[in-house]
């Protein structure tokens, strides 16, 4: 038997249903369900979408016996319409549309009024009387058929009509009579010939071969495309064809057409809403040519059709349990149904839309969650720009942190906070970001950088702060001296205005209007809906009691990871740290030279010898100490009863000294020392992979005195915060550990140390030791690490880099390419590698709970904030996913999509 690929619909029967998407296409699929379920649908036949796939096969060819399924189904057609393709006395007129699996409004093409000729629409005239109609849809049918199938633009026609109109003193359309439309009719049939080449088709079954071949060259057209990969539509094999009995709304005053939403798209309000047209066809709705009236007019105008419409929307809302987006026609007051889906909205009526129906118990609060997607809880989330504001792109890098920023450009820190002082609006432009810039990220609006990637220092920090951030800008020209950066041909200065879209990676010369988010009571019923259903937990990466309160207000059940280097650079404190480094090699030695020593006198001798060292190097650590118990006690406070899991000093020293001979300068003065001796310690700490270098737990191997002063601060913090009434939580993170014997020893040191604060506050507190599983060999023999830690915090961004051999801050040079070429689907720094980085996360969770059964596991990548990766998380059975505050509401929503998903 030959394989099916043509299935009809009309006489209240269809051969297909709305299970049958991925098939019929979502038009074909919602067509056949609406004839079984009765609704007035014009009949016609859907082929499906595999023969699509077939036609780009065969190289533009329809495969073998498609003709005769066409013809059998057209044959059907003409006998339920009682008419024929061709046939003047009795004319069939169909209309030829598009229709994917996944609604791609407007994207591809649609051919109506097919079937007309010259015989035809003389027999038209006859039977209705009506000459003006007659000609009205035949200049439409040769518009469209030219400009859509033969590639005969549009414009061309508009020359010609726009000309009629002007002779004829009349502003629109349809006030042309039927001998100027009839003229208008004979020369587009010559625009026709001038550009295709030939006489306009008179064969119907030929107009319908060539419109159905465009209907399929469509699904890749550029926009097709392009619409594709903004909306992460992939695995389609292509569009069907929806071949439709035509019903016309504009044979005269008792006629119409229109488009309507059975609630408000764009606040989501309970409502009928919607536009329709008098005398016209369902492009005059869209194309702008006429005003349209809103829905609630008809009511007066055809009270029969209103009504009739209106509880067909309410049928069909509650038959698909969703929003829907209606198309429909009256001819001579008979109403039409052409077309139903599930209607497009924005961020705020789907949250509204998604409540409402739970209330109104249509659907399940499982169904719920899948009603808002993630992307446009994000945007909910973040300032965006005016809809209606016009573009001038100038550049385009990765989308590092989402919102929008205006601003005047400076170069540098230091500028951006002086600048902030003055009351300006500043974009904060770097070739790239270190922690040194953190002050200057903080004043700035928004961030824009010539490097790095999705989990840069910049994308990372901004994400934290909830700032905008464009970075891997490849084609800035940046120029600090000349405080310009170049774009092509364009150069900007400092002070030049600029505005970026941290959405898209859009960077706008200019400043665009902005409009702020505003967040419903429907919100916080949205996310309650969203925690009962979740399994995981949701923590926040919070360095501040600030970014903690916020994280904590969106819903954060806890701090997942607080980085302790960026409180280093607050203030004062940065000199302390400093002359800490400076004098870090002398102490290194002196603690070697006491563990050899043979005996007390020795050892003496030694500390005598190095005493102005150990003096500098403790002495700033007592300085610091303070410092970070007062930071960890606002943490813990804004935290009250919930747990903060604390990194201690992670990156490598080089990064808290100054790389310019200027500042190195400034440092040599403060601290009194010489300005070679700086250069000298700069020079020293350089490094050829620092990421791979002296950072972590190897920083606390060799000084562990660093780690003691942490775990003291955090515990005196605790205590404190806890002697005040409240519940404090602590859990220390010892990163970049790659073999248990690192964690033994700083876990030791750690432990001694807090002892030592127990004995003298008379008081403890109940605390954890955890570690980063960020080095692949953490991953594979995590049955040991679990040994010495209670729990795991996947660094997902480091061992994304150690495991694919990439430099995050160098990878979004040719990543692209390998997204483009299918190499990766995604930037594995954006979306969690499963199936390479993902089997190390899942291996490192078995291992680990192996041997601990209570293990405690989490991931504080920036993977804790996106949903495919959550997902994975919620599978691999993690306690916890730990982002940034802005991303902690789209955490908990796809946590929740993922227990459903995976139920």
């Amino acid at each position: 038997m030959a394989e099916k690929r043509v299935y009809f619909f009309g006489g209240g029967k269809a051969e297909g249903n709305a299970k049958m998407k991925e098939l019929l296409g979502g038009k074909g699929a919602n067509l056949a369900e609406m004839t079984n379920l009765g609704v007035p649908v014009p009949p016609g036949f859907t082929i499906a979408t595999k023969v699509c796939d077939e036609y780009y096969k065969s190289g533009g060819k329809w495969p073998k016996g498609l003709d005769k399924e066409v013809d059998a189904n057209l044959a059907k057609l003409e006998k339920a319409m009682s008419a024929k393709l061709g046939d003047p006395s009795k004319p069939l007129l169909v209309s030829v549309r598009s229709g994917a699996a996944a609604s791609m409004p407007g994207m591809m093409d649609t051919v109506l009024n097919l079937g007309l000729n010259d015989a035809v629409i003389e027999g038209i005239i006859s039977k209705t009387g009506n000459a003006r109609f007659a000609y009205d849809i035949y200049r439409r049918f040769i518009d469209m058929f030219g400009d859509v199938v033969m590639r005969c633009s549009h414009d061309y026609f508009e020359e010609v009509i726009d000309t009629a109109k002007k002779k004829a003193g009349v502003e629109l359309d349809n006030e042309l009579n039927a001998d100027q439309l009839k003229e208008v009719t004979e020369q587009y049939k010559a625009v026709y010939k001038k550009h295709v080449g030939e006489l306009f088709p008179q064969d119907g079954k030929v107009q319908l071969q060539h419109a159905i071949n465009a209907v399929f060259g469509s699904w890749n057209s550029e926009r097709a495309i392009k619409y594709r990969q903004l909306n992460k539509i992939t695995g389609l094999l292509g569009t069907a064809v929806n071949v439709q009995a035509m019903v016309f709304g504009n044979m005269g005053d008792d006629c119409g057409t229109g488009v309507c939403f059975t609630r408000n798209p764009s606040t989501g309000t309970k409502e009928f809403y919607g536009e329709f047209l008098m005398n016209a066809q369902g492009e005059d709705v869209v194309a702008g040519i006429r005003t349209p009236m809103e829905l609630v007019k008809l009511k007066k105008i055809m009270p029969k059709a209103y009504q009739q419409l209106t509880k067909l929307m309410t049928r069909l809302e509650k038959h698909y349990k969703d929003m829907q987006d209606m198309e429909f026609t009256i001819q001579n007051e008979v109403l039409y149904i052409l077309q139903t889906r599930t209607g497009k909205r924005t961020a705020e009526a789907a949250v509204k839309i998604a409540v409402d129906m739970v209330g109104e118990r249509l659907i399940p609060k499982k169904d719920a969650v899948n009603r808002v997607t993630p992307e446009q809880l994000d945007r909910l989330l973040h300032p965006h720009f005016d809809p209606k504001a016009k573009r001038s792109v100038i550049a385009k890098g990765l989308p590092a942190s989402p919102g929008a920023a205006v601003g005047q450009i400076v170069f540098n820190a230091e500028a951006a906070e002086a600048w902030k002082e003055d009351g300006k609006k500043v974009i904060l432009v770097r070739i790239e970001t270190s922690p040194e810039d953190i002050g200057g990220m903080n004043a700035a609006e928004g961030v824009i950088t010539a490097r790095g990637g999705m989990t840069s220092h910049a994308a990372v920090v901004a994400r934290g702060m909830g700032k905008c951030c464009v970075a891997g800008v490849s084609a800035l020209n940046i120029n600090y001296a000349a405080k310009k950066l170049i774009i092509g041909e364009k150069t900007l200065k400092e002070g030049d205005w600029i505005s970026l879209d941290g959405t898209t990676g859009e960077v706008m010369e200019g400043q665009l209007a902005m409009v702020e988010p505003t967040l419903s009571g429907d919100f916080g019923r949205f996310m309650k809906i969203c925690d009962q259903i979740r399994k995981l937990g949701i923590r926040t990466n919070a360095d501040t009691p600030e970014d903690a309160k916020r994280a904590r207000d969106f819903g954060a059940e806890g701090i997942g990871l607080t980085r302790t280097e960026h409180m280093f650079f607050e203030g004062e404190r940065i000199w302390s740290v400093r002359q800490m480094i400076l004098a870090a090699d002398d102490y290194a030695v002196m603690l070697k030279k006491l563990d050899a020593a043979q005996n007390d006198s020795e050892k003496k001798e030694i500390e005598k010898e190095y005493a102005k060292t150990k003096k500098d190097f403790e002495g700033s650590l007592q300085q610091l100490l303070p410092y970070q118990r007062s930071d960890f006690e606002g943490i813990f406070m804004a935290m009250d009863g919930l747990p903060v899991t604390i990194r201690l000093l992670d990156p490598p020293l080089h990064e808290f000294l100054p790389q310019d001979k200027e500042n190195q300068a400034e440092m040599a003065r403060r601290l009194d020392v010489k300005p070679e001796v700086v250069k000298a310690k700069v020079e020293q700490l350089h490094e050829f992979n620092p990421m791979l270098g002296h950072r972590g737990c190897r920083l606390t191997i060799t000084y562990p005195a660093i780690a003691r002063m942490q775990a003291r601060a955090i515990i005196e913090a605790a205590l404190n915060v806890q002697k005040k009434g409240k519940k404090v939580y602590p859990e220390i993170m010892i990163p970049l550990v790659g073999k248990v014997a690192e964690l033994k020893i700083s876990r030791d040191d750690i432990i001694d140390e807090i002892n030592k604060v127990f004995a003298e506050k008379k008081t403890k507190i109940k605390y954890m030791i955890g570690t980063m599983i960020e080095v692949p060999r953490a991953a594979v023999t995590a049955d040991e690490i679990a040994e010495e830690a209670e729990f795991f915090s996947f660094g997902t961004n480091d061992l994304t880099q150690m495991t694919c051999g990439f430099s995050r801050d160098d990878a979004g040079k040719f990543l692209g390419d390998y997204i483009y070429k299918g190499i990766y689907s995604a930037d594995p720094f954006q979306k969690l590698d499963q199936t390479g980085v993902g089997k190390l996360v899942e291996m490192g969770t078995k291992l680990g709970r192996k041997t601990r059964k209570s293990l405690k596991v989490g991931i504080c990548g920036e993977h804790g904030g996106e949903p495919s990766s959550i997902d994975f998380c919620h599978r691999v059975g993690m306690n916890y996913v730990s982002c940034s505050p802005f991303r902690v509401p789209i955490a908990r929503l796809a946590a929740a999509q993922a227990a459903v998903r995976n139920a």
